[in-house]
């Protein structure tokens, strides 16, 4: 699979599928961000791990990664068949790379804080899915489990409104990549991605609130 190419088993049909939407951003079109989008360098790539059920939600946040830090790679998770060029991505001498996931005892010892060496792209593979699906694939991909395990320091509250986290804790996907990029202090492509990260969310919920607007409207009369 070509890692800029991202296909998915089956389309989105959850709530909002008939909706008109973006086929970049997946916003309703009148909504859509396209225009705000921009590409920075970085001081470390990422490489987005994505649940097939994320592909096509609207309300996913990995792409925004995609969209604002250059060089983001994006693959589809398997279970057993790893993508070959993710293989070769994790398996190169040229290349650092760090699985983002929270702190475990039955995995201490791959725990490791970010050491950049000279020479050698710093990659972060990020698990994109919901907390259920993201344990699920650290846990039962048998290509991950060498890697070494990098966590925040310092977990910020949460400003992703768009779905209900299980734990006060848990951040979406993109604002996992804002406190990671904050904490190895490249703060310029935190912020740009931030901006993006607001932009695109204030957008989606403009959408819910003309929703609720309408049905007011509707009951009323």
């Amino acid at each position: 699979m070509n890692s800029s190419v991202v296909s998915s088993r089956r389309p989105y049909l959850g709530r909002g599928a008939s909706v008109e939407r973006c086929e970049s951003c997946f916003l309703r079109v009148d909504k859509c961000v396209c225009d705000l989008q921009s590409a920075v360098p970085a001081q470390v790539e990422f490489c987005l791990l994505t649940h097939n059920d994320e592909v096509y939600k609207p309300s996913n946040t990995g792409r925004l990664i995609k969209d604002s830090i250059a060089g983001t790679r994006r693959f589809i998770w398997h279970r057993k068949e790893a993508d070959p060029e993710l293989l070769a991505l994790i398996q190169s001498p040229q290349v650092n790379a760090y699985i983002v996931f929270p702190p475990g005892d039955d995995y201490a010892e791959r725990m490791t804080e970010f050491n950049p060496e000279p020479g050698k792209r710093s990659v972060f593979i990020v698990l994109d899915g919901t907390w259920r699906q993201a344990r699920r694939m650290f846990r039962l991909s048998e290509y991950l489990q060498g890697l070494a395990v990098i966590s925040l320091k310092e977990v910020p509250a949460s400003r992703y409104g768009l779905r209900k986290a299980v734990h006060d804790n848990q951040l979406c996907t993109a604002e996992v990549a804002i406190a990671l990029l904050d904490e190895i202090g490249d703060h310029s492509a935190s912020i740009h991605l931030q901006k993006y990260f607001d932009a695109f969310t204030g957008r989606y919920l403009e959408t819910r609130s003309q929703k609720v607007v309408a049905a007011v409207s509707e009951d009323a009369r």
